[in-house]
């Protein structure tokens, strides 16, 4: 018997240790070198494992288990060979002898993304006690999908409202009508606890306070609307709202370097770029990917970039080195519907912008009372480098190029 043993690589030099997430293949299932076997969460990004010999798979971790860099988590027997192994692929549902027939039309390719859901799909279907044998993947690969899982969650609940039984029907009423108060015990993501740590961290170790203003987007509203379609017919994407503020953040950026800086001990590091940072919602916490070079990007190169980061984050495929940089964060917690809010430093930068919801709000325009679309503007900032009169300076400087932003395009 020839055995390989499987261990946690080398991620990151900053990365001690990683969370088994999820694991693609079962115990005891053939596996071809270079075919993932299981997911790792690491405290930036999930990243999936490739087996390095083909053989049969044993596992020693389990899901959820916390390994440090060089953990043994499988082993993986080299003198088993596929003909030896029963395939772990699904078999084909049996089906009626008539739909038997046009079997070379509809067989998919299988691989083995075939029947495995993403991480977010995992962790809907690990909450709702869903076997992923039973849903079916319509991502690439047959891979199952956040929306595929969703699916299978409201089905469920439909297959539990109107199936008939009599013990549920019996049991339902009690349980309802018992007050019965359940606490649920579940342990905290890799993902969710380097969060908690970096914003507590934020907290205890910058002097943070954070300025308000409010901006019209009367005129930006016209722009977008007036070159929407000609934007769309020419990129192949809309102008939104985040490459305007960004285009805008990062001028000023330009104009004030001490915004655009961080502390190091006792030193300070200038930059002559502007690396923006989104924050982008996902199922395991919210991750902050950089846009680099902003201020030399189209608007069009910015929507772009924020797509494909927003993309692979809900997908669970950032990169680590897509994680790295960043010198200044934008948040929209517009989008959930905040009105205002104070955002927290995204350490080792010292600003973050917080973008809030758009509301019709009466506002005095020379003398008379309008209805404009207004929206609350937040920077929170390090006092430690930032001081007050700079932080208001840079945020009316930002509301002026979103409340014209001919000057914004032009540059001026």
């Amino acid at each position: 018997m020839s055995i390989v043993e499987m261990k946690v690589p080398t991620i990151g030099e900053s990365i001690t240790e990683v969370t088994l997430s999820q694991w693609l293949k079962k115990d005891g299932d053939f596996v071809k070198i270079d075919e993932p076997i299981c997911e790792f969460e690491s405290d930036k990004a999930t990243l999936e494992f490739p087996a390095e010999a083909s053989g049969k798979l044993i596992h020693v971790a389990k899901e959820g288990d916390d390994l440090s860099i060089g953990a043994l988590v499988a082993r993986i027997d080299t003198s088993v060979t596929q003909g030896n192994v029963v395939s772990p692929t699904p078999a084909t549902p049996v089906a009626p002898t008539v739909e038997a027939a046009p079997s070379a039309v509809s067989a998919p390719t299988t691989n083995y993304a075939t029947g495995h859901p993403s991480p977010a799909a995992g962790k809907i279907l690990r909450e709702e006690n869903i076997d992923t044998s039973s849903v079916s993947g319509t991502g690439k690969d047959g891979r199952i999908t956040k929306e595929d899982a969703v699916l299978a969650v409201q089905n469920k609940a439909v297959q539990t409202t109107t199936t008939p039984s009599n013990t549920a029907s019996v049991a339902a009423p009690v349980k309802s009508t018992s007050g019965e108060r359940v606490v649920r015990v579940e342990k905290m993501s890799r993902m969710r606890r380097t969060i908690a740590a970096r914003l507590v961290s934020a907290k205890n170790q910058t002097a943070m306070l954070t300025t308000f203003n409010e901006v019209d987007l009367t005129a930006l509203n016209e722009l977008r609307k007036k070159y929407q379609d000609k934007f769309v017919a020419k990129h192949g994407i809309k102008l939104g709202y985040m490459s305007l503020f960004a285009k805008a953040c990062a001028k000023v950026l330009m104009e004030m370097p001490d915004v655009n800086a961080m502390i190091d001990g006792t030193d300070i590091i200038y930059h002559d770029y502007v690396d923006i940072s989104i924050a982008i919602s996902t199922p395991n916490g919210l991750v902050v990917p950089p846009v680099h070079n902003v201020e030399s990007l189209g608007f069009h190169e910015i929507e772009f970039a924020i797509k494909d980061l927003a993309d692979k984050a809900r997908a669970g495929k950032l990169s680590l080195e897509e994680m790295k940089g960043g010198t200044f964060t934008i948040t929209n917690g517009g989008v959930f519907g905040s009105l205002v809010s104070t955002p927290i430093i995204n350490e080792p930068q010292s600003a973050i912008l917080g973008m809030h919801a758009i509301k019709d709000r009466p506002v005095a325009i020379d003398g008379k009372v309008e209805i404009r679309p207004m929206m609350y503007l937040a920077l929170s900032y390090d006092h430690r480098i930032i001081d007050g009169s700079t932080s208001v300076t840079f945020l009316v400087k930002v509301k002026e190029l979103l409340e014209d932003p001919v000057t914004l395009l032009m540059e001026l």
